[in-house]
Order: structure tokens, then sequence, then C-alpha cells
């Protein structure tokens, strides 16, 4: 299958003259032209087949390097979005921004998109970009090892197979091994029990006394529908959540057709959203005004919900606005206030074998769900990653992952991560950030390619430089403040998010600079 049309800014730049033709060709993103045909092309191994996995896979196909492969451990595209199937499973970013900007999709069926909708378009992009070729699903890669002699990357697969490539992309994502705590008792109970990003196929919670532990992104969404058929629901809560309305609901036909007939207005749409979106970061800034005015208006609204059965704990978070992860729903609150629903906030004890123990009460369940999140902060995990000299990635990453502008670490060659350290947001759209790191990564490769080298590798005092600035600038965001979040490992470090707007990241990205990396030559034969 020949690779798709590379669009049409890279039709144009094929036409520059020469010396413009090289420069376009440094840089991310369409602009660049493909690759000339019979162009000697670095391996690449992209590992996962979410957003970044495909997207990183299509991107490649439109510059004419198709020496890739694509390995997924589970025997289906989608990556979260294939794992969680829990009812009301949904998007808190609108469809049209929560999609790809070079595959863009027209025919949204809602404002925010929900998990089939979502993993139905990431399905269609294995035949829009002619990626079947490249997938090895059931594939999982267990451990990635650098040659240092023959400088490339040698994967052990879980089949017990071997693969050779010359890069590595890393594209597993940051919530993608659910993370249920340790509690006494937990292997006695004797009922149903789960995590959300397992749901049993066909589940029947019908007049069953259902308790729900960790009320997170996910339980917003799925504990409305769950109260709908439980006889009774327990939530146990550490700390109460800020829920915004969900301003919702489906997208006319008549706004379909203007955005099939129109990109125009496809990308003015998109670019909307990305721009109200992007002036919510004036929230997340420590001793923001805007974030101060936020929390009394919610408080304000808030303290109407508080009786006897609904405390205040219960409903009104103590940490900043922002702290964790402002979510949205329009049936939150109604669910908490129905008649057999109860909201513990204190800490679980132990489980029994018929129910949970919290605050000295033993409260009978028979079906217990998880919604306690994911190891969010073991980036890579569980696969071995090992750098020159037999270095381990995981023991350089021991007091919390860091990572070069969230990509690239300094003694690991040619290994990218995409949703890496720090590239999460709190504001905007994930597959902002993805686009801007599949660019860097792409214009990456096609300097190996154009350069004939082996390896690219980031300078430790590049990454150390970046590295420290980030912790600075991280410390005057409202997830500094104390509260318990994802983003952060135990011991208090900030992993996951960016300290700043999104077009900070995009100007951070825009050009892999020369001097941050140290390149080597192919060995000699």
């Amino acid at each position: 299958m020949t690779a798709p049309s590379p669009g049409r800014t890279a039709r144009l730049a094929a036409h520059l003259p020469q010396p413009l033709r090289r420069v376009a060709a440094r840089l991310p993103g369409a602009l660049a032209p493909p690759v000339e045909p019979g162009t000697s092309t670095p391996r690449v191994a992209i590992i996962g087949t979410g957003f970044g996995g495909l997207g990183m896979a299509a991107r490649l196909r439109q510059a004419g390097i198709d020496t890739f492969t694509i390995y997924e451990r589970e025997q289906g595209v989608g990556g979260t979005w294939r794992d969680n199937t829990y009812p009301g499973a949904a998007c808190d970013v609108p469809s049209h921004l929560y999609s790809l900007s070079f595959a863009p999709k027209a025919d949204w069926s809602r404002k925010f998109p929900q998990q089939p909708e979502i993993l139905g378009y990431l399905e269609s992009l294995v035949d829009r970009f002619g990626l079947a070729d490249h997938l090895r699903l059931g594939c999982a890669v267990e451990e990635a090892t650098f040659d240092d002699d023959a400088r490339c990357w040698r994967l052990r697969l879980q089949d017990g197979t071997e693969a050779e490539a010359d890069v590595v992309v890393a594209a597993t994502g940051q919530l993608n091994r659910p993370w249920i705590p340790a509690i006494d008792g937990r292997d006695d109970f004797t009922g149903t029990t789960f995590h959300s990003a397992r749901w049993p196929a066909d589940l029947d919670l019908t007049g069953r006394d259902v308790a729900v532990v960790g009320i997170g992104a996910s339980a917003i969404q799925f504990v409305p529908e769950v109260a709908k058929q439980a006889k009774s629901l327990a939530l146990y809560q550490r700390s109460s959540n800020y829920v915004a309305p969900k301003p919702d609901g489906p997208i006319s036909d008549l706004a379909r057709r203007r955005f099939e007939r129109s990109p125009f207005l496809l990308r003015l749409y998109r670019l909307s959203i990305w721009a109200r979106f992007e002036s919510r970061w004036l929230l997340l800034r420590k001793g923001s005004k805007a974030g101060d005015i936020g929390r009394k208006k919610f408080e304000e609204g808030l303290r109407l919900l508080v009786s006897e059965d609904l405390p205040e704990p219960a409903v009104i978070p103590d940490y900043p606005l922002g702290c964790k992860r402002i979510l949205i729903s329009n049936d939150w609150y109604p669910t908490l206030m129905a008649p057999h629903v109860r909201v513990v906030t204190e800490g679980v004890e132990r489980v029994t074998p018929g129910g949970i123990v919290a605050g000295g009460e033993e409260r009978a369940a028979d079906t217990i769900i998880f919604g306690t999140g994911f190891a969010s902060t073991g980036f890579l995990m569980p696969m071995r990653v090992t750098g020159r000299n037999g270095a381990d990635l995981h023991e350089r990453w021991a007091a919390g992952a860091e990572a070069h502008l969230g990509m690239t670490v300094s003694g690991f060659p040619n290994l990218f991560v995409l949703y890496g350290p720090n590239t999460n947001l709190g504001h905007n759209s994930i597959i902002f950030m993805l686009e801007r790191q599949i660019a860097y990564v792409l214009t990456c490769v096609r300097r190996l390619t154009e350069s004939g080298d082996a390896t690219l590798e980031v300078k430790p005092e590049a990454e150390a430089a970046s590295n420290k600035s980030l912790v600075k600038r991280l410390d005057n965001t409202v997830w500094a403040a104390s509260c318990h979040s994802w983003y952060k490992t135990d011991s208090g470090k900030i992993t996951n998010n960016w300290p700043g707007p999104t077009v900070q990241y995009w100007a951070a990205t825009a050009w892999p600079r020369a001097k941050d990396f140290v390149e080597t030559a192919k060995p000699s034969r």
C-alpha cells in the first residue's frame, strides 16, 4: 500500500528551491516533504496503539517512512479507550479537539465524545493511514536493551522472540496500569470485585449492594449509571472533587454537514475550543485570583447541598481549585443526594468477607468497584529499559521520572517517550501535546535519515537544565499544594504535569536544538 498524501503544505514544500527544501525538511509537522523513494530510513519500533502510537505511525507514513513496526500487547488498538468500557465512559475534552488535527473527524455525534465513538475513531486510523501491515497485536515488549556495539535497540517480546530497532518510540501513556491499594482483607471478600478499567462484560448490578472505593474522573462517570441499578451504593472517598457542569449534547446534522463541506470551518472551530481551554491556565497558577474566585463560587453553590446525610467534607474540597483535575458532570450531585446513596468520608480500614469497614463501622456490600485510578507515575512500567553501559531507566527514575521536554533521557540514545514525564495537562487537550511530541520525534528521525548517523542522544547538561527549570515552574502551580493526586509520587514530586500553557510547550518543541544532542556515527563494518 502506498503512503497517504503528505498534504498540501508538504506538496508545496517539495517545489521549493533545494536550499529551502533542506530547511523545510527539518521543520516539524506536515510542511516537510516526504523522503525520496528508495532512501534508507531508520527502523522504528512504536510501542502502544493509543493516540500517541497511531499518530506517530501515521506521521511516519506521511513522511514516506515505512520502516516501522507498532507493537501492541492486546488484540486490538485503542489503548485506554479500548480498556475502559465502564458505563458512561467519555472524554472531558470536546470531540473536535480530542482528535488528531491532521486526521479530523467532521461527523462527531456529540460535543463530548463517548468511549465507543473515540475507539471507533482510533480504529479508523489504521485503514485511513494504511497501518495494518505494520501492526503486531498481542505482542507485548517486555525488555528494550540498547546494544552499545551495534548502536541499536534489541527488543525481547512476550512470546520469547526478539526484534531489532534503530529508534524506539514508547507510546504506552500514563494511564495504562490500573492501581488498587493494598487493603487488609481484600482477598477475603466473597462477592464481586474489580477495577473500573476492567469492567466485566454484561455485568448486571440490579438489586446489589455496591461499594465504590475511590472517587475520581472515572467514578464521576460510572457512579450515576451504577446508582440507577444498585439497591444501595456506598461511595468511599478520600477527598471530594470540584465538579462543574458538562455542556454536552448532540451535534446537529446541519453542523456536521457544514464541517464536512468546509475543512476550514472545522479547523477554525477546533482552534476556538483550544483557545478557550488555553485560557483556563490562569486558574492553575499558585495564588491565582481567578482560581480564588472560582473556588469561592464553587463553595457557595456546594454549601446548599450540605445536610446531615451529606456532610461538608463529602461535597466541598479542602484544597485549591485545580490541585486535582477539575471534573465535569451534570448528574454527579443529584446522584449524591439520592436516598440509597451514602458518601463515606472516613478512611477505609479493611475489607471483610461481606463488606467494608470505615470509621469503625462495617457496611455490607456484595460488589466492590475500585475507581482508584492508575499507577500513573511508573512510566514505561513494567517494561524493562536498559540504555548505554547497562543503565537501568527505572533505577534512574527511582526518585521520580524525568526527561528532557518529557521525551528524551541521557544515556538512552534514540529512545523517545510520548506522553512522558511532565507532559500531562490540567486545562487543555493532551492530543495537542502528543502532536507536538510526534512532530519533534519525526524531525529527529528525519535528521538521522539525512545525516546517516546511528544515534541521537540528549546531553546530560541539557536534560538537567530543562528539568531544573521545570521544577522551579512547577513550584508556582496549584499542584504544589498539599492535595493528593495522580500527578505526584508518594514523596510529593510532580512527575506528570506540564507547568505552563500549551503554547509554551509548542515553543519549546518547535525545533530540536542541535546543541542539546550528541550524534554518533554508525559502527564501521
